[in-house]
């Protein structure tokens, strides 16, 4: 096979020709969900609120064999990051590439030569540049179904393929299933009601009329987790910490897609100890529409919004102090309740560092397994190619 390797030039007519690869690798792929291009373009062209693509210097590649596309990624670092971290680590995302080895070793040679003229030590991925959250991770385990909004998906072939390029595996971050809210209600019910009463805590939904005090205390919890030594547990050592501002910001942009109902503060007396957050799973009406807005995919969503069965649990956070206390578990009892009045059929948790054992506890303890993990991949500099 014989590849060449292109920058991509940060344009929108390039960019999309980077954004359409994807539809190569997945088109009869029938649990791909595809993301909308528009929502993509401006994550990567667009101004400072909507690009997520922001946080540093940054490059697209692409991959050819006889002008016909063969592998994409964005490699980049976070300078930010870097800095509070006082280390020099790489980050890349948005891989896709064809099942062909050569394809994906020059799309990581080349990435590796462009880090290098940076002085940077390590690489990591896949991550979303900007986000904890979204896309983090290779799928290596549960391919058998579509993924939640906000996680990734990828053909069984790319953990084969990065490991033998030399990544090795940094951490794993599981997804815990369940189609049955009444029986897990009632299985955290009585140690959310045991916990409560015993550590002196209450849940309460987040009040939107007070959206600024609650996007307040909701950092206040994130401060402290960093600020102790669970960083590392919760994932938050691939992300900048979100400030109020960006937090703020944030949720407001998301309020049209959320549930009022789904986001909830622990708290002792008047101090936040933690918090849920949980959205309506949205993958259930991308998936309908290819990757188009316009036309018709408008008609869609309003159509499909309203059909919506599942609901992701993406962000669950405790203080140091209350761990292993049931917070998460009461404030899970909580959202329960109102998932099943609201007739939502199914919930997923995720995705939880493997090493942030008192969130998985929460569904092992109810008889849950993780049925979907994904694995973000570390090579050091000693490895390079």
């Amino acid at each position: 096979m014989k590849l060449k390797i292109r920058e991509v030039k940060k344009n929108k007519s390039e960019l999309l020709d980077f954004i359409n690869f994807a539809w190569r690798v997945y088109g009869r792929d029938p649990h791909w969900v595809p993301p909308l291009k528009t929502d993509l373009l401006n994550s990567f062209l667009g101004d400072g609120s909507d690009r997520k693509v922001n946080c540093g210097p940054h490059v697209f590649f692409m991959a050819w064999e006889n002008n016909i596309p063969a592998g994409r990624i964005l490699v980049g670092i976070n300078e930010e990051k870097n800095n509070r971290n006082n280390n020099k680590v790489g980050y890349f995302g948005y891989l896709e590439f064809i099942d062909s080895f050569e394809a994906l070793q020059i799309l990581m040679d080349e990435a590796f030569l462009w880090l290098r003229k940076h002085n940077i030590d390590s690489l990591i991925g896949p991550l979303c540049p900007d986000d904890d959250v979204e896309g983090r991770g290779i799928l290596i385990e549960g391919f058998d179904s579509s993924p939640v909004l906000m996680n990734s998906y990828n053909p069984p072939y790319y953990k084969n393929l990065l490991e033998k390029y030399g990544f090795i595996k940094d951490k794993d971050f599981y997804a815990y299933y369940s189609n049955q809210i009444s029986s897990l209600k009632e299985r955290v019910e009585k140690v959310s009601n045991f916990a409560m009463q015993k550590f002196d805590f209450r849940i309460d939904k987040v009040n939107m009329k007070f959206l600024d005090r609650e996007t307040k205390d909701i950092v206040k919890i994130i401060d402290k987790i960093i600020q102790s030594d669970n960083e590392v547990d919760n994932g938050f050592e691939y992300a900048n910490p979100p400030t109020y501002e960006t937090f703020y910001l944030e949720v407001k942009k998301f309020l049209p897609f959320l549930d009022k109902d789904l986001i909830y503060i622990a708290r002792s007396g008047d101090d936040p100890i933690g918090f849920v957050f949980a959205i309506p799973d949205y993958n259930e009406v991308l998936k309908k529409m290819n990757g188009q807005l316009f036309p018709f995919g408008v008609f869609k969503y309003l159509w499909y919004k309203k059909k919506i069965k599942g609901i992701r649990g993406f962000a669950q956070f405790v203080i140091p102090e209350f761990q292993n206390k049931a917070v998460v578990a009461a404030i899970f009892h909580q959202l329960l309740e109102v998932a099943e009045r609201k007739n939502y059929k199914h919930l997923e948790g995720s995705t939880i560092c493997e090493y942030n054992l008192p969130s998985r506890r929460i569904f092992e303890n109810a008889g849950l397994s993780p049925y979907k993990v994904y694995r973000v991949y570390r090579k050091d500099n000693n490895t390079f190619s």
